[in-house]
C-alpha cells in the first residue's frame, strides 16, 4: 500500500517520504479501514517537527490521528455488520507507529466510529481532533447554557467549531478573537454574536464593551501561554478558563487576579479523553451534524503525494478550516 511516512523529525519537505508498505491484516476486536480521507492537524505537524522531541518512538512514523474511510475487513470478535460501514476515526497515530496516511489502517473496533448518513467522508475526516475537542470543550464543568463565552482563534479548525456548538449548546453570547478581517467574516458567519481583532484592537477592553462590563464567563483556549494575563482581566467572578493548547510548556499564572475572581481552570487533551467523556462529545456531536447544524471548514483538498505542502499550510496558519488529504476511493 501507499502511505506517507518519515523516520526523522525536522522540515516536511525534508523528512516526508512516499513509500510502499505492505497492508495491515486486523486482529481480534481490531477492524481495517480503507482510507479515504487523512485529516492534517496541527499536532500531527509538530510531531513530524519534532516541536515536542525530537526523538521519534517507533523507527518510521505514518503520520495523522483523524481519518475516514470504508471498514473493508474485521478481525475475530467484531460483528459482521462493521464490514462496509462508512466510519471516521479517532487516535489513529496516537500512541501508534501508523496513522492515517496510509491507504489502510488497522485500529482497535472503537476507534473506527460509524459516520451519520450524509455526512460525507472528508467531513468524517475533521471529526476526530477539531470537532470532538470543540465538542468537550463547550461542555466541560457543566457546559455553557446561559453563558457568555470567549472562544480564542474562533476561525480556527477547533474555534470554528466551538463558536457554532457553543451557540447550540445555549451560550448566551459568543465573542470570537481572530486575527484578520478574512477570519472576522469566518467567525461571524459561524454565529459569533462579536468578533475582535486582537491585533489591532483593545482585546480586554472590547470584550468588557460587549459583556456591558461583567466580562466573559467561560473561555475556550487555544494558547494560555500567549493569553493567560488577559484571559484572567476578561473572566466575570466564578469565571472559567477551559485549556485545550498552549505555545509554552511552563506557564506563570497570575494568582492575585484569579483568587480575587474565584477563577477556575480545566485543562484536557483530546487524545486522553475518558470512556464517557467521549461517548458523550462523540453522542453530541453526531446530533448536531446529523441534523445539519454544523458548518464544516475545509480549506484545503490535497492527494497524499502533496503531504509536504499540507503540513506547511498548516504550519503557516493562515488557513481558515481544516486541511485534509485524499487517499483511496472518495465514497
Amino acid at each position: 500500500m501507499r502511505a506517507a511516512a518519515y523516520s526523522r523529525t525536522g522540515p516536511a519537505r525534508d523528512v516526508l517520504a512516499i513509500i510502499e508498505k505492505d497492508r495491515p491484516e486486523p486482529g481480534a476486536g481490531e477492524v481495517r479501514v480503507r482510507i479515504a480521507w487523512s485529516g492534517v492537524n496541527p499536532s500531527d505537524v509538530k510531531a513530524r517537527a519534532g516541536a515536542r522531541s525530537s526523538a521519534l518512538a517507533y523507527p518510521q512514523v505514518i503520520p495523522h490521528s483523524d481519518g475516514a474511510g470504508i471498514v473493508d475487513a474485521i478481525g475475530d470478535g467484531v460483528p459482521a455488520h462493521r464490514l462496509g460501514e462508512r466510519v471516521w476515526i479517532w487516535n489513529g497515530a496516537w500512541g501508534r507507529a501508523d496513522g492515517t496516511a496510509a491507504e489502510w489502517i488497522v485500529v482497535p473496533a472503537a476507534q473506527a466510529v460509524k459516520l451519520p448518513d450524509g455526512i460525507a467522508l472528508d467531513v468524517g475526516a475533521c471529526f476526530g481532533i477539531p470537532a470532538l475537542t470543540a465538542c468537550h470543550a463547550i461542555g466541560v464543568d457543566g457546559g455553557v447554557a446561559g453563558k457568555r463565552v470567549l472562544v480564542a482563534g474562533g476561525a480556527g479548525a477547533v474555534g470554528h467549531y466551538a463558536v457554532q456548538m457553543a451557540r447550540l449548546a445555549g451560550a448566551s453570547q459568543v465573542i470570537a478573537t481572530v486575527s484578520s478581517a478574512a477570519k472576522a467574516e469566518h467567525a461571524r458567519a459561524a454565529g459569533a454574536h462579536a468578533v475582535i481583532d486582537y491585533r489591532n484592537e483593545d482585546l480586554v477592553a472590547r470584550v468588557a464593551e460587549e459583556t456591558r462590563g461583567h466580562g466573559v464567563d467561560c473561555i475556550i483556549e487555544v494558547d494560555f501561554a500567549a493569553n493567560v494575563e488577559r484571559d484572567f482581566a476578561m473572566l466575570a467572578p466564578e469565571g472559567r478558563i477551559v485549556v485545550y493548547g498552549s505555545g509554552a510548556g511552563e506557564i506563570a499564572v497570575p494568582f492575585v487576579p484569579a483568587i480575587l475572581k474565584n477563577v477556575r481552570l480545566s485543562f484536557f487533551i483530546v487524545y486522553n479523553l475518558s470512556d464517557a467523556d467521549r461517548a458523550g462529545a462523540i453522542k453530541r456531536l453526531h446530533q448536531w451534524a446529523g441534523t445539519d447544524a454544523l458548518q464544516h471548514a475545509i480549506a484545503l483538498r490535497l492527494p497524499l503525494e502533496e503531504i509536504a505542502q499540507a503540513h506547511e499550510a498548516v504550519e503557516s496558519g493562515r488557513v481558515m478550516g481544516n486541511i485534509v488529504l485524499a487517499i483511496g476511493g472518495q465514497a
